[in-house]
């Protein structure tokens, strides 16, 4: 099974792409507990592409395409915005306390935890995100 979905940068459409996933994870018979987590990795991955993909006030789009194999599914993000490579941040300190710990870099190593596979790759002036779990 392939679908796709296409957001503007705007959070306020987060909570159809929650809706995406859960339909596919029903579609899919996947687990409560396991559907949560794909919607934190996926809200995350989302969220920073909507935040800061795009200068101020430019408009874009965040296109999402998901595909349910037996025993897989993968989960590619795409944008057309500043190329940023979320896989080259440094991993997170989660051992220092949160007034020692510098901003950032927590969402990327929620979504490192959740997936089993998180690869970025820069291709004709976009943005892939490419996001695996085993199921």
């Amino acid at each position: 099974m392939k679908r796709t979905l296409v957001l503007h940068n705007d959070v306020r459409e987060v909570p159809e792409l929650t809706a995406w996933v859960d339909s596919i994870a029903e579609a899919g018979s996947l687990l409560p507990g396991l559907v949560m987590s794909l919607n934190l990795a996926l809200e995350e991955a989302v969220t920073n592409v909507m935040l800061y993909a795009y200068p101020d006030g430019q408009e874009g789009l965040v296109e999402v395409a998901a595909v349910l194999e037996p025993g897989k599914l993968t989960f590619v993000v795409t944008d057309s915005g500043i190329p940023f490579d979320p896989t080259a941040a440094p991993e997170a300190d989660t051992t220092l306390g949160v007034e020692e710990r510098p901003i950032g870099g927590l969402g990327i190593f929620l979504v490192r935890t959740i997936m089993d596979i998180v690869t970025y790759e820069r291709r004709d002036g976009k943005n892939i995100l490419t996001l695996q779990k085993y199921v």
